[in-house]
């Protein structure tokens, strides 16, 4: 299971009577006095409907609804409104503000991941355990949003499965609006009365440009980069700007009763049909986004209509006021109830039944936290009630989560730390596949590497060696170092990440017979003169070219690459044309190529399943018939360039019968297509006698 995008409601306090004190910002002495704050029970309502749509969404359609972009608006709308009403009172007072954020927004989101580690700890496999604490402590520093960026520009990290705390990207935006907005507002205060100028129509402006130039970002990005700028926290900024703006002028509108009725039904119908209608799933935020966002300020605009048959009546009734105080909490448990329940099952989808069994539990669990730790924390009847008291009540809530994370940090560290050496008698690896090969150790040995240490076994040159081309800051050149002589070849590793998979075979040989192994690599591009996995994907048809010339330049003794790749799982194996036209490229420069057969692609991960079934489970092995066909796709390729030497390992992948998860005790594969350095590390005497025999070294 890929990773999944989740979306998380957010809240918002009411308004607290000002006291004295320096920690306020003035407005103008001349500013109108603020309109009588009076409670809206339909955003509630609001709250509860964008809550369902994402809950149902998840769990049944596995798409975006687009209910947290009116969780955004609200918060824009509903705080900008508190902010406005308290400079006009005196000022802003950031640290009771803050303070009554804190005593809202932490007590249960730092309850939900206390409980996440624990059940992690007992349910998850191993190989998530990183992955899962690093995004607990990013959640409850509020950066989760900026770890899934960065992740989303790691090639290898987009291969984590979804992970049970990424719904907390949105309360990451959250925090970090509520910390920069009250400022901006303060310090817009500020100038306002330096200006002798209203504030309103300071914040207007000023609003108005927010909106317009986060809007934009997030056009631009959602079509660079979806999946980072579906995270990214400028990409976002507009909806929250979009609901001050609302709040700015709500009080100027007056609309007839008819239109705020079909305003009204307008919103509602607008927002459930979103996620029905668009893909948003690929094209959010972007201007997709305006729908969900333009269909809240739609209802909130539309107001209380005074009609039995309006919107706001529905969304008025306390069924749904009471699931709009528990949306906070719903959203906190769905997500990661939803993937337990799918990891515990081992099932792709829960299905109508499991879907149903799944909400009811989140429900009963925001039901509790909602009356047993949210209520109590926030009427103040648990924690202290001292000066800084909601601080410290932060930070004695904060406290257990990091400690216990920094804990299982430690201990995973230790159970990951495990290496094999090359000769290992108990874990021959791929030497196990050689006709003449017998067990000098136990059949049986505990596998490596350890399901912990999967996330790690890509193979890779240190980062210290590697520097940026003069060419393009996209072409990155890794080199490993040698001792004593110059090295006796210069091997250029090219390519995506199946031809950087081989490094851990090489640099072995590399050692041992002083090559200097240099990589030039991409993730997603492989070696070819056309974009191979994403159509029309310029950039890499730009790096590659510059690939190319850097390796003209560079002059080695051969340039190591993969000579197929599946298109999808199954007899998909193709050599591309863009693959030929490089090879012959490089053979107009006099470079020989050494092309690898690319290994299969799963529909699984055998890595998981061997973790979850065991290393000798029927279900964890493939039929090789149905992965590979008999011979590779090269063969059949006309006009092969004469520079160009083909290796086929597939039957040390693969016995004549099947593809096995575990070769030698070692686990084959770290995921559904990329296989271990340890493994790899086991097949570097046989790719050395390959590519011995067909250069002729």
């Amino acid at each position: 299971m890929h990773r999944l995008r989740a979306d998380l409601p957010v809240t918002t306090d009411g308004d607290r009577k000002p006291h004295a004190g320096r920690d306020h910002v003035p407005t103008l002495p001349t500013s109108p006095a603020p309109p009588a704050r009076r409670y809206r029970p339909e955003l509630q309502g609001l709250r509860a409907v964008a809550a369902l749509l994402v809950v149902v969404y998840h769990v049944w359609l596995g798409r975006i609804s687009g209910g947290v972009d009116v969780f955004f608006v609200l918060s824009g709308f509903l705080i900008t409104g508190q902010l406005v009403r308290s400079c006009a009172r005196g000022g802003i007072r950031f640290r009771p503000m803050w303070g009554r954020m804190i005593r809202r927004l932490f007590p249960a989101a730092l309850t939900v991941l206390l409980a996440v580690m624990a059940v992690s700890f007992v349910l998850l496999p191993e190989n998530r355990w990183f992955q899962t604490i690093r995004e607990v402590v990013a959640s409850a520093l509020y950066v989760e949003n900026w770890r899934l960026v960065a992740d989303t520009a790691d090639y290898f990290a987009d291969h984590d499965t979804a992970s049970v705390v990424q719904h907390f990207w949105s309360l990451s935006i959250q925090g970090q609006f509520y910390v920069v907005w009250p400022v901006l507002v303060a310090g817009l205060a500020l100038l306002a009365v330096r200006l002798r100028r209203g504030l309103r129509p300071v914040l207007v402006g000023v609003f108005g440009v927010v909106f317009a130039g986060s809007l934009a970002v997030s056009v631009w990005l959602t079509a660079v980069d979806q999946p980072m700028a579906y995270f990214h926290s400028a990409t976002r900024v507009w909806e929250f700007a979009l609901g001050g703006l609302l709040a700015l002028v709500i009080d100027a509108v007056r609309l007839p009763r008819v239109a705020r009725w079909v305003l009204g039904w307008l919103g509602v119908v607008g927002l459930v049909s979103c996620g029905l209608v668009l893909q948003v799933g690929t094209v959010f935020p972007g201007w997709a986004a305006l729908w969900p966002t333009l269909s809240a300020v739609a209802v909130v605009t539309a107001g209380a209509t005074g009609s039995r048959s309006g919107a706001d009546r529905l969304l008025s009734t306390r069924p749904l006021e009471y699931l709009g105080n528990l949306s906070y909490a719903l959203y906190l448990w769905h997500w990661p109830v939803l993937l337990f329940y799918l990891v515990t099952l081992d099932q792709p989808e829960p299905g109508v039944a499991g879907g149903l069994l799944v909400i009811a539990v989140s429900l009963g669990l925001a039901v509790l936290t909602y009356h047993f730790v949210e209520t109590p924390v926030r009427e103040g009847r648990l924690g202290p009630v001292l000066r800084m008291g909601a601080y410290r009540l932060g930070v004695l809530m904060l406290a257990p989560v990091l400690v216990m994370a920094g804990a299982w940090q430690v201990a995973a560290s230790q159970k990951a730390d495990y290496t094999i050496s090359l000769d290992d008698p108990d874990h021959p690896g791929a030497i196990s596949r050689l006709p003449d090969f017998t067990y000098a150790g136990a059949p049986d040995a505990p596998l490596a590497p350890r399901f912990i240490s999967l996330p790690n076994e890509f193979a890779e040159i240190e980062p210290e060696q590697c520097h940026l081309s003069p060419r393009s800051v996209e072409l990155r050149v890794c080199a490993t170092e040698t001792e004593g002589p110059p090295p006796e070849r210069t091997i250029v590793v090219a390519g995506d990440s199946h031809a950087q998979q081989f490094i851990g075979a090489l640099r072995p040989i590399a050692e041992r017979r002083n090559w200097r192994i240099v990589s030039m690599l991409r993730g997603g591009c492989p070696f070819s003169t056309r974009s191979e996995t994403v159509p029309g994907d310029q950039p890499c048809v730009d790096w590659n070219a510059h690939v190319v010339e850097e390796i003209v330049e560079l002059r080695p003794d051969a340039v190591f690459t993969t000579a197929t790749r599946d298109v999808r799982v199954g007899l998909t194996e193709e050599t591309p044309p863009g693959f030929v036209e490089q090879w012959r490229a490089l053979a107009d420069a006099g470079i020989p190529v050494l092309a690898a057969r690319d290994n299969p692609r799963y529909d699984f991960w055998p890595s998981i399943c061997v973790e979850a079934k065991g290393r000798h489970a029927d279900a964890c092995a493939t039929p090789r018939a149905a992965l590979l066909a008999p011979e590779p796709p090269y063969r059949h390729v006309p006009d092969l360039p004469p520079n160009v030497r083909f290796l086929d390992f597939s039957d040390f992948l693969c016995t004549e019968d099947v593809c096995p998860p575990v070769i030698g005790n070692v686990l084959v594969y770290l995921d559904d297509n990329h296989v271990t350095e340890t493994y790899m590390r086991t097949m570097a005497p046989i790719v050395e006698g390959e590519i011995l025999a067909v250069m002729d070294w």
